[in-house]
């Protein structure tokens, strides 16, 4: 290790709340590789947890980032600018006919489908919100709250009222939840950080006629399974149900920090001028950088190579597994893929780390891969390659264990 990671890795103890226990200091990134601080090369499937969509420093969004830098960074919502509008429009075209409020981040964006919820439901009286077990929304405390994992909360009670759980995928669930109080049902298309579970279809297009009969509204939550990662832009359009609002984030401008919420145009009025705001939201080099996304996604056919690759990768995984039987199947939807064991994966994501790849965890027995959506299929062999050495050395373990 270089003296000049030991000294990175100093003042970061030394300086940085402890909130995280970062392992590699990363340095630079290109497409579907990060390098570390001694020039060791990584096959990224983390891609910042879903944020680098179309891979690390791709060139159109540096381009955009960099002529708009020398222009204008950022005026504040008291004025126009002349990105904002644009990509608002760009964003609407690819879903359903909205209006869009920009903001910095996932919780951010999820805070405000939470206050959009509650000012619709409390001109009756109903501010009560049906979320999901297993289901995440973000660290806030009203996000907390939404969020069905129980652990995420430990020690931030009291928790902020006006949430209800229910298991996932359980219409019935959902029937008998519902009161005089209830103004919004909250889920994830794809339950991403609870495990890479999708909904069902035939449960969302039920929910949706459920919330429809009701005069309930209902919210996606797509910060991790939205902008291409399920192989629809939006993953509302993979199961043929829409929603009223949805929240988004992560991926939206490659790398740099953004958030936003559509809601459909017959409800887009009920926040209105000094209501709900924030400072960074849509500034105008964000919003050029989803700009460059968005015009990416169209010409270099992303969402095509997103379902291409996904076949591709989960036919090589689902092979990859059977031998193990410790190895219970692989799950999910587009690049948003997970392989299931019977035990907690940790030990096999240090080990693949250590190989060169770097991916994620999910719920509590899950292997979480989030590749780049413009992946080629080299990386897809590469990284299945290192996998299936990393379950050798795994099993291994666990034999020697026992």
């Amino acid at each position: 290790m270089s003296n000049y990671s030991d000294q990175i890795k100093a003042t970061y103890h030394q300086y940085v709340m402890p909130t995280y226990a970062p392992q590699q200091l990363l340095i630079r990134g290109k497409g579907a590789y990060v390098w570390d601080a001694d020039d060791r090369k990584y096959l990224d499937f983390a891609m910042g947890i879903s944020v680098c969509n179309l891979g690390h420093c791709h060139d159109a969004v540096t381009r955009a980032v960099t002529e708009q830098a020398q222009k204008l960074v950022h005026v504040s919502n008291l004025y126009y600018n002349e990105v904002n509008p644009r990509l608002a429009e760009a964003l609407v075209k690819q879903g359903f006919d909205a209006k869009v409020f920009f903001c910095n981040s996932g919780a951010e964006a999820n805070e405000g489908l939470i206050k959009l919820a509650r000012k619709f439901g409390n001109e009756t009286g109903r501010n009560q919100i049906i979320s999901m077990v297993d289901s995440f929304h973000g660290r806030t405390l009203a996000t907390l709250a939404a969020t069905g994992r129980s652990k995420y909360r430990k020690g931030f009670q009291p928790d902020m009222p006006g949430f209800v759980q229910v298991p996932f995928n359980d219409l019935e669930a959902v029937r008998q939840a519902i009161t005089d109080q209830t103004c919004a049902v909250l889920l994830e298309p794809v339950q991403g950080e609870g495990g890479i579970i999708p909904a069902e279809v035939e449960y969302l297009q039920q929910l949706r006629k459920l919330c429809d009969e009701k005069n309930i509204l209902l919210l996606f939550d797509e910060v991790q399974c939205g902008m291409g990662r399920t192989g629809t832009f939006f993953a509302f359009q993979g199961f043929g149900v829409e929603p009223d609002a949805l929240s988004m984030a992560k991926a939206m401008a490659n790398g740099l920090p953004m958030g936003a919420f559509l809601v459909r145009r017959k409800f887009s009025d009920i926040l209105t001028v000094g209501m709900h705001a924030s400072t960074f939201g849509g500034t105008p080099l964000v919003s050029a950088a989803a700009l460059a996304v968005l015009e990416t996604f169209q010409k270099e056919k992303i969402l095509e190579n997103c379902r291409d690759m996904s076949a591709i990768l989960r036919g090589k995984l689902e092979k990859l597994i059977k031998p193990y039987a410790f190895a219970k199947c692989v799950r999910g939807k587009g690049l948003l893929m997970g392989i299931v064991f019977d035990r907690a994966p940790g030990r096999l994501r240090e080990i693949l780390l250590e190989k060169g790849l770097i991916v994620l965890t999910a719920g509590e027995t899950v292997l979480r891969l989030l590749p780049p959506l413009n992946v080629k299929e080299g990386e897809i062999e590469e990284a299945v390659k290192i996998i299936g050495e990393g379950l050798v050395q795994w099993a291994d373990e666990i034999a020697s264990a026992k």
